[in-house]
């Protein structure tokens, strides 16, 4: 249940990345039912790429960037949230799953809408249903 959780969050902060910030979006319809039915299947697994890459690759990148984050008082850490999502763009180009960040700027300010989201659905969802 909180894997689910979790995928479902991420998907939301994506969705509404692309929603709001010009640079971030996903090909094909744009309004209606279609759109809906078209992106909502990449939608999911974006949301898991951009999971993965968190996972695995951000860690590193953090931990080999201690002294810039120490430096720009954790500003820095802004900068590696817009690589993950610039990375989880570039993947899912690779695939043929029709998600484009196209550039640094619309990146920066989708890791900064990706991160309040999230906040903002963990915190209406709460610690008990993550949990379940």
């Amino acid at each position: 249940m909180r894997f689910l959780s979790w995928l479902i969050t991420t998907a939301i902060a994506l969705a509404v990345a692309a929603w709001l910030i010009d640079g971030i979006r996903f090909t094909g319809p744009t309004s209606g039912l279609a759109e809906i039915r078209h992106k909502l299947i990449p939608l999911l697994v974006v949301a898991l790429i951009l999971g993965i890459v968190s996972s695995f690759v951000k860690p590193v990148l953090t931990l080999l960037s201690i002294p810039f984050i120490i430096l720009t008082l954790g500003l820095f850490l802004l900068v590696i949230n817009a690589a993950m999502l610039m990375l989880t763009g570039w993947l899912a180009e690779q695939l043929g799953i029709g998600f484009r960040v196209s550039g640094f700027w619309p990146a920066v300010g989708g890791a900064i809408v990706i991160t309040v989201v999230t906040w903002v659905v963990d915190g209406l969802i709460g610690p008990d249903a993550r949990e379940r």
